[in-house]
């Protein structure tokens, strides 16, 4: 590796720990200040995350706070979290360098990740509406022996607002949301009925948002010029391709039938609709009339629940089964060439999930042990289109085959279990493992030359960590974690065409597997509160995109031939690494003041996926570069609160090869940032309340790395609940 470039990698790694050691610093001046606002409660059993890991959690209160456009906006301020949008109406979280098909997504503990999901940022996250959203756990680091396949990064775990039992009572509420950057207007009603024992919550609504103002365009800062991802409206201000509609609709039933077993039966609907891909809407040096379009994006979910209590072995423990669809239909389209290409995707999956956690058992005396374990079996079946529509002649010719191929199916599950041992209140050992099976198959396609396959892997993994309380209130902590991710259907059997360029399968590829090291120190007093953690993973067998010549593309592939880039997914040789540091801190003020920091930083590289250099060493593709946040709340009042935050991220000119050819990303890389926000709300009782953030103050033009768009200028949004 160039020496140089090396030393300053470790420059700003010095910058990440002494910034940590000085947000350590802050004194403990008071007690934590009690929430003195009205906020919306729910009875989910708790399922812990896994002890001794770098986690995190973003409540409703937050929500409330920092009035996020999506959910996965609401992760902006998460420490080792780094959010990516490929258009306004997508969004991906990056955790420790990694996003997509290597984190793991759940919501309300069933697994959202299916066998479609793409390399790199995908926009699945976004199909969660915030506003049904009690809390988001983010867990930071490998987590394959708990939730399987690709939870190689981390895990995302989403949590939705129940009903509440035990009392006899009708509620209801109606939200408005408002923002002047994309003049975002949205409405959900909502109520819940309890009787008893029984309560059933519902509710729906839809958001119209228009193109998005930015603060201006950013440069290149190679030449200096104009990048040609976004497209800008006359004013340079406003972006092409950034608006979309959504409608959401959720209905939740819960039952306490014994002191022991709780019912829950849920149904989520997400639609968006007319939402343009903005770094094709339109493409680079392409005619300023095309424009690919997702006309609809949807997402279903409905699941059963069981929480019981069967004893010592499964003191606490639920059962799920579930079903999802994911629909996408897609339209390109393109008046000049008197032809549109549209395509239509859709996935359903069945899910099985057991967890059972047991009792404490007192083996010795100051020692002593619990376990949890648990089941899942998830399968996926796709169907998948694609037609070219003549738009001259009122001609639809039906492709070959779609996006994907028909009729391709894919079966993932295991077993797993985590003991958990306690030595005399002072030191926590936890140690598991897990036995998955992974079974991909595709009926292929002739006409397009696709290979018709049955392959299966069945990989096992483990973990092991410890904790010791050196105080009681510092604990330090090592963590050993390996992690796979078995290729899906996406890899296997994909056609499309990607930021980079135009991506073609490759059937014959192996799973991908990794070894996360960590260590941690972790404080806890009442008036202070930080974690610090730095990591290391390695990566065997890396998926990444190799470069390809136009005589590679596959038969029938016309945008394969006209791309002005091509790649085939391969598995890297040798060792990639990920490496880095991150950390976050709550401070307790006096006058009910709170002060949070984070700070994170990773850096990644692996073989080069060129032919004939696999040796040289290159950086991995899009890792974040070095960022953070500040925010300052001050309670000045009951229910009322103001308050301040930055944004900050300094510049990425660490590009991979894929990078380099990624219109997303600016010539030479993308420019560090700091934006500045104001906040403030108002509860004035329990029915009534409103929630407003100023935005971007010094309406800084900025993009966060990888993204296609650049983020809101000079801005207010706004939040009003009327209830009964």
């Amino acid at each position: 590796m160039n020496p140089d470039l090396k030393r300053r990698q470790l420059r700003r790694l010095r910058c990440v720990v002494a910034t940590l050691a000085c947000v350590a610093s802050v004194p403990a001046w008071a007690e934590p200040p009690a929430d003195e606002g009205y906020s919306v409660t729910t009875q989910a059993p708790a399922d812990p995350v896994p002890a001794a890991q770098a986690a995190s959690e973003v409540t409703r209160q937050d929500l409330d706070l920092r009035l996020p456009r999506s959910s996965p906006d609401a992760l902006r301020y998460e420490p080792g979290v780094f959010v990516q949008q490929t258009a306004h109406g997508q969004g991906s979280a990056y955790l420790r360098g990694l996003t997509g098909q290597q984190t793991v997504m759940l919501f309300d503990d069933v697994r959202m990740n299916n066998s479609l999901y793409r390399q790199g940022p995908n926009q699945y996250f976004f199909t969660i509406d915030s506003l049904t959203l009690d809390r988001i756990e983010v867990i930071r680091g490998s987590s394959s022996t708990r939730f399987g396949s690709d939870a190689i990064g981390g895990v995302l775990r989403a949590y939705s607002m129940e009903p509440i039992t035990g009392e006899d009572a009708l509620h209801g509420r109606l939200i408005g949301r408002f923002a002047t950057a994309d003049r975002t207007r949205g409405v959900r009603a909502e109520s819940e009925v309890s009787v008893g024992d029984f309560a059933i919550r519902g509710g729906a609504g839809f958001r119209l948002v228009d193109e998005l103002e930015s603060g201006g365009p950013i440069y290149n800062p190679q030449d200096g010029a104009l990048p040609e991802v976004p497209r800008f409206r006359k004013d340079g201000r406003t972006q092409n391709g950034t608006g979309f509609d959504e409608f959401a609709a959720d209905v939740v039933a819960v039952w306490q039938a014994t002191p022991k077993d709780r019912l829950k039966a849920a149904f989520f609907d997400y639609r968006e609709f007319n939402a343009p891909r903005t770094d094709a809407c339109p493409p680079a040096y392409a005619p300023f009339d095309e424009c690919l379009i997702y006309d609809e994006q949807f997402r279903d979910i409905a699941y059963l629940r069981w929480d019981t209590d069967l004893g010592a072995l499964a003191h606490h423990a639920y059962a799920v089964a579930s079903w999802q669809r994911q629909h996408e239909r897609r339209r390109l389209v393109r008046p000049f060439a008197l032809a549109n290409e549209t395509g239509r995707d859709d996935v359903n999956t069945f899910g099985l999930s057991w967890q059972a956690e047991s009792k404490h058992w007192k083996i010795l005396e100051g020692l002593k042990t619990n376990l949890l374990w648990g089941a899942d079996l998830y399968s996926d079946e796709v169907s998948s289109k694609a037609w070219l529509v003549f738009s001259d002649l009122d001609i639809v010719r039906e492709r070959s085959r779609g996006q994907y191929v028909e009729g391709s199916t894919y079966l993932w599950g295991g077993i797993f279990s985590d003991v958990r041992t306690v030595i005399s209140d002072e030191v926590v050992a936890t140690f598991g493992a897990r036995v998955s099976h992974v079974q991909a198959t595709s009926p292929g396609d002739v006409a397009s030359g696709s290979d018709d396959f049955a392959r299966s892997w069945t990989p096992v993994v483990g973990h092991a960590s410890l904790e010791w309380w050196t105080t009681p209130w510092l604990s330090l902590i090592a963590n050993v974690d390996q992690g796979f991710r078995a290729p899906n259907l996406d890899d296997l059997t994909s056609r499309q065409q990607t930021g980079p360029g135009y991506q073609f399968e490759n059937s014959t590829l192996a799973p991908e597997t990794s070894l996360t090291t960590e260590v941690g120190a972790v404080v806890r007093t009442n008036a202070l509160q930080i974690d610090v953690w730095g990591f290391r993973t390695t990566l065997e067998n890396a998926i990444a995109r190799q470069p390809s010549n136009v005589l590679e593309c596959p038969p029938l592939t016309p945008a394969c031939n006209s791309s002005w880039s091509r790649f085939r997914l391969i598995n890297l040789p040798g060792t990639s690494e990920i490496w880095g540091a991150e950390g976050g801190a709550v401070g307790f003020l006096p006058n009910k003041i709170t002060a949070r920091a984070t700070i994170s930083y990773a850096w990644g590289e692996g073989p080069s996926p060129e032919d004939g250099r696999e040796d040289e060493m290159v950086p991995l593709s899009r890792i974040p570069p070095l960022n953070g946040t500040m925010e300052l709340t001050w309670r000045f009042a009951k229910g009322a609160h103001v308050g301040a935050s930055m944004r900050w991220a300094t510049s990425q000119d660490r590009l991979a090869l894929q990078d380099v050819s990624d219109e997303r990303i600016p010539r030479g890389g993308t420019p560090g940032f700091a934006v500045f926000d104001l906040r403030g709300g108002y509860r004035i009782n329990e029915r009534i309340a409103i929630n407003a953030v100023f935005e971007n103050l010094a309406d800084t033009a900025y993009r966060y790395h990888g993204s296609s768009i650049n983020g809101p200028g000079r801005s207010v949004s706004w939040q009003a609940e009327v209830g009964f």
